[in-house]
């Protein structure tokens, strides 16, 4: 049996923000929404990842058990609030004023989130015996490590029969207007970690060093001067970033031993995390380089082509907004990433103007409307 769940998402996003839930702390926050699914038919579960001195709660609840199966996904965790004193009011007080709400979290994402539920507590007043089934997979490690959130808990699903048909991420995903894009890819996002080893020497006489920042920028001259590609139907050009260059060296008259390099890579579905790995190697040995490589990729780029799930999630935007959703792919990575490997994944939002800045927002009419788009979604994916 269902009962009443408030439709109003402000005090629900009050609620959350209230808890300082910052990664990897719950303080509270999984309960909050826990208290609100169970009222509305759903079984919820929570799953602890992690080890000892960093254990994350997440949460997964599902209501019903046919399909189609959507699920929404988001995190309560957020990111520390830096300067206190910076601050007009508490970061976790939850304060409305002037229409605005006021709070670490009310823009990444607890206000989105909130929406959510409240969308949803809505949608099931009017559908209680919709088809298909409906479930929220909540982490609290996205800001962080990402390692024991939505990845453990993706596995955990697939073990015991839960994997979606069709996962929404409720990013602030939004740019200028509420409903103005839909995330419909990720590029991915590789690091790596070039040493180059020499011979160190004196700068008068060369010949009797090899120098090792001479070798490195020869390995990265090529890969900076021309373009990795002309960027895809859906995705911009890759872009390969020099972040960090270091030789360790404070005097003028001495050739180094070891020049260091760090890079990052945003690529798109030209490219896997693999082969550009190879092409750094290629271009070290090219420059004759004695050197090591470290490479990390945080994910693989990923894309949801426009099709029967997109253009529902663009229909229903646009009927609740009366704006129509650009597709995009910009942005860094989210765990849609990790949703992607399991089934059709898109991300859409609030707008995102104060996403992790002091005195983070969402403007309470905002967060109304994106609940009633929430609403419209689960009808146009259910109905």
């Amino acid at each position: 049996m269902i009962r009443a769940v408030s439709t109003d998402p402000v005090p629900i996003a009050q609620a959350l923000i209230r808890c300082p839930s910052v990664t990897p702390a719950d303080e509270g926050a999984l309960d909050v929404v826990q208290r609100l699914l169970e009222p509305l038919g759903f079984d919820c579960t929570r799953l602890v990842f992690g080890p000892e001195d960093y254990r994350v709660d997440n949460l997964f609840a599902r209501r019903g058990g046919e399909g189609p199966h959507v699920c929404y996904c988001g995190h309560t965790d957020v990111v520390p609030p830096g300067n206190l004193a910076a601050w007009t009011d508490d970061p976790f007080a939850g304060v409305v004023r002037d229409g605005v709400l006021y709070g670490r979290g009310a823009c990444d994402m607890k206000g989105g989130i909130a929406a959510f539920v409240a969308g949803l507590a809505d949608y099931l007043a009017a559908k209680p015996d919709h088809r298909g089934s409906i479930s929220l997979l909540i982490t609290g490690d996205e800001e962080a490590r990402s390692v024991d959130g939505t990845a453990r808990v993706l596995e955990w699903m697939a073990a015991n029969g839960h994997i979606p048909d069709m996962a929404l991420v409720g990013e602030p995903t939004s740019r200028g207007t509420l409903g103005d894009t839909i995330k419909i890819g990720r590029r991915g996002s590789l690091n790596a970690f070039a040493t180059v080893t020499g011979i160190q020497g004196h700068s008068a006489y060369p010949a009797k060093a090899d120098n090792p920042i001479h070798r490195l920028v020869a390995a990265l001259g090529p890969l900076l001067a021309a373009p990795l590609d002309n960027g895809s139907e859906f995705f911009p050009p890759t872009t390969l970033q020099v972040t960090g260059f270091d030789v360790g060296n404070t005097a003028t008259n001495v050739i180094p031993a070891v020049a260091k390099a760090m890079l990052n890579i945003r690529f798109n579905d030209h490219h896997t995390s693999a082969a550009l790995t190879e092409r750094l190697h290629a271009a070290l040995r090219a420059a004759g380089c004695s050197y090591d490589l470290v490479a990390e990729c945080s994910g693989e780029s990923f894309l949801t082509r426009p099709g029967p799930f997109v253009d529902a999630l663009s229909r229903a935007i646009e009927r609740s907004t009366g704006v129509t959703p650009a597709l995009d792919t910009g942005g860094g990575t989210s765990d849609a990433r990790f949703i992607a490997r399991y089934c059709p994944v898109a991300e859409f939002g609030a707008v995102g103007a104060t996403l992790h800045q002091v005195n983070e927002n969402a403007p309470v009419e905002e967060l109304r409307r994106l609940a009633d788009t929430y609403r419209e979604i689960l009808a146009e994916l259910l109905d």
